[in-house]
């Protein structure tokens, strides 16, 4: 492995060597915990001491690869150069390079250095941050006409353009794509940016030397060089056995490349071979695309591997367990079959049941495992690789449908729906169905049907999270097979949910009233209220969005009690002849919580109804909206001419009938749904 290489050595001008990270690699992943501790290392670090930073993989591009047309060319073939794949260690040259640009953008700043060019500008005495970029960012031809970037991205990548331009500040007149990864490459450079003005200010021009000396002098890397006779592949695999710690859509892609160097010239010619290998990669830049391309919400890389393997595989197991230790093993592809074998082998406790089938000497006569015939040909490889690249995108649709411009406005609402409602475990189902069908009105039609299982099973009769999860978990397989069409699957689900959950529904309520809560507690009050706002969006113009609920990590703040939790002087005629308990369950009654407008919910309060009705001034200045002009669900409260337990009784009911159409269910007559109000009766308040 060699001698350890400082950042000087490793970029240095005698080297010669031009760092690429390949397109099919995760992008920069870097949170604020690796940055913290890389800037511990680096302002701890004793002058007189070097620290080792871990191990740079390197796998060198033939010469020949790099075209006439490619701006690495006049260096590679002028000046000697060599073009090199980072195989391992992306993230911490990423986090150098990044503190190496908030090192020159600093400089540039300070008030002596105003106007100057930046080969006036010094760092020590005879190092200027010209040379810091000759040496460690990039090479400019002599008429000045481009860069060549010492480390970078490769050119199909991404990520290429926004480390160009928007991290080291190349001219470009484009709109770069934001994504998870360029948030984090964003990130990395404003922690830098801030902790070096902050070491300015605290030790000077001497403190920013320090640190320049122990990133560039003390941070030491063995660095290795996969021979041309190794694969890249074959030493990632053999890395990932010494506990190399990838993700597992990593240590699953290097895998398959690995199997396809196993496989012999008659079975797999290097034409195909190669062809394979790009597949693949394709596959994986593809997956890391779709998974990180919403930056406000990066995708879980184990949670689509799991959905995948549940549509392809039908596997309940562990699923890299199964994929890395059943499926894409090396035993799967070998063709050399070892001749078993037999042993005496000594067993160590017998029991009485057993000791009848064991001979005379305690020896028992044991055959090894046969290995199995090779069942992993080429084309199970490639299949799978496609079909992990197509289905990351609708995986991505079932999180972001707005986002990928090809859903139709019925299907981004109901994908919307099973967002806001969760999916419990049929997103693997949602995929499949998306990658299968393409008709928006088949496919409107199941997700209705899946959202009208998931509220009424889990939501009102709060069944346990594993009910017909073994089922529909076979369906996404199913589905994606064509083995059911959609009629079927929606007969299923009726089925499942073809059960008495009005009784477990009010059994969940009742403990909830008796808890001093009600429907106030019930965890799909919001997006049953929100529903219902929809509902009365007769006009079509939207009063009151979604994401206005999500502002605040309290979930109930946009859920008002009309008739409010705390009482004043102004409520009680209404409720004179309620006892103090009855008041309770009439506060927490579905027909006396409203959604709210988020701007208007705490500054209503406990003002009386005729208050809360109107809006609020002071001095002919607005201080709040009020029920009038606020969500559709408010302007038909605000119609009434007060509030008391008639209007919450009449409300209730109006509420439980639209969860019957709405839901395509019906209690049994207007005694059980005055029932689930938990309430007196009409008759009850008429007698009195």
């Amino acid at each position: 492995m060699g001698e350890s290489k400082s950042l000087d050595n490793i970029f240095g001008i005698f080297t010669r060597k031009l760092f690429r990270i390949p397109d099919y690699q995760r992008g920069y992943s870097w949170s604020s915990q690796e940055l913290d501790a890389f800037w511990e290392d680096l302002i701890n670090l004793p002058k007189e001491r070097s620290h080792y930073t871990g191990q740079l993989t390197l796998k060198k591009i033939p010469s020949t690869e790099v075209n006439e047309a490619d701006k690495e060319f006049w260096l590679v073939y002028e000046h000697d150069y060599h073009l090199y794949d980072v195989v391992d260690g992306q993230q911490r040259l990423t986090t150098i390079i990044l503190l190496l640009q908030s090192f020159i953008e600093l400089f540039r700043s300070l008030p002596e250095n105003q106007d100057k060019k930046d080969d006036a500008i010094f760092l020590t005495s005879t190092f200027s941050i010209a040379d810091i970029e000759k040496t460690f960012l990039f090479k400019t031809p002599p008429d000045d006409s481009f860069r060549t970037y010492k480390f970078g991205y490769t050119l199909d990548n991404p990520l290429n353009n926004y480390i160009r331009h928007e991290i080291l500040g190349e001219n470009y007149g484009g709109n770069e794509e934001h994504n998870f990864y360029t948030l984090k490459l964003s990130n990395g450079k404003s922690f830098f940016t801030q902790k070096l003005q902050a070491w300015y200010k605290e030790r000077g021009m001497v403190g920013l030397q320090e640190v320049y000396r122990t990133l560039t002098k003390q941070l030491l890397f063995n660095e290795y060089i996969i021979k041309d006779e190794f694969d890249v592949f074959v030493t990632f695999e053999t890395m990932n056995n010494r506990g190399k710690n990838l993700s597992n859509l990593e240590l699953l892609k290097n895998r398959l490349i690995y199997l396809t160097n196993l496989y012999t010239e008659d079975e797999l010619n290097s034409a195909s071979r190669k062809d394979l290998m790009v597949l693949i990669n394709e596959a994986w830049k593809e997956v890391y695309h779709q998974l990180g391309r919403n930056k406000s919400m990066p995708l879980n890389d184990d949670e689509f591997l799991r959905a995948h393997s549940i549509m392809y595989f039908s596997t309940k197991k562990n699923y890299i367990q199964f994929l890395l230790k059943e499926q894409f093993t090396p035993q799967s592809v070998y063709r050399k079959i070892s001749q078993s074998v037999k042993l005496d082998e000594a067993e160590e406790n017998i029991s009485d049941l057993e000791l009848e089938e064991v001979d005379e000497n305690g020896l028992d006569e044991v055959e090894s495992t046969k290995r199995k015939v090779p069942d992993l040909n080429q084309e199970e490889i490639r299949q799978y690789a496609k079909s992990l690249k197509v289905s990351s995108q609708y995986w991505f649709q079932t999180y972001c449908p707005n986002h990928h411009g090809i859903l139709t406005k019925g299907e981004i609402e109901w994908i919307e729906r099973l967002n806001r409602l969760r999916m419990v475990y049929f997103r693997p189902l949602l995929m499949a169905i998306l990658k299968k069908y393409r008709d928006p009105a088949q496919r409107i039609s199941i997700f209705k049907e899946i959202e009208r299982f998931i509220f009424v099973v889990f939501r009102m009769a709060h069944s346990r999270s594993t009910y017909g999860r073994s089922e529909f978990s076979k369906a996404v397989r199913e589905i994606d097979q064509g083995e059911i069409d959609l009629e079927r699957l929606k007969e299923r689900l009726r089925d499942k949910a073809n059960f008495r959950f009005m009784d477990d529904f009010h059994v969940l309520l009742q403990k909830k009233f008796e808890s001093g809560d009600g429907y106030y507690k019930w965890s799909c009050i919001r997006y049953f209220l929100y529903e219902y706002e929809l509902e009365l969006k007769s006009d079509g113009l939207t009063k009151l969005d979604w994401t206005d609920m999500l502002k605040t990590p309290n979930d109930k703040i946009s859920i008002e009690h009309i008739y409010p939790q705390t009482e004043t002087v102004a409520w009680e005629p209404a409720f004179k002849n309620v006892s103090k308990n009855d008041r309770a369950r009439y506060r927490n009654s579905l027909g006396n919580l409203l959604l709210l407008s988020f701007a208007i919910n705490a500054s209503l309060q406990n003002d009386s109804f005729p208050e809360k009705k109107k809006p609020k001034y002071e001095d002919s200045r607005r201080l709040r909206a009020g029920y009038e002009d606020g969500s559709h669900s408010e302007i038909r409260v605000s119609k009434k001419a007060d509030w008391g337990p008639n209007e919450i009784y009449e409300r209730g009911m109006d509420l439980i009938r639209f969860m019957e159409e709405r839901w395509r269910f019906s209690f049994e007559n207007d005694e059980m749904r005055e029932k689930m109000l938990f309430i007196r009766t009409k008759s009850d308040i008429e007698s009195n």
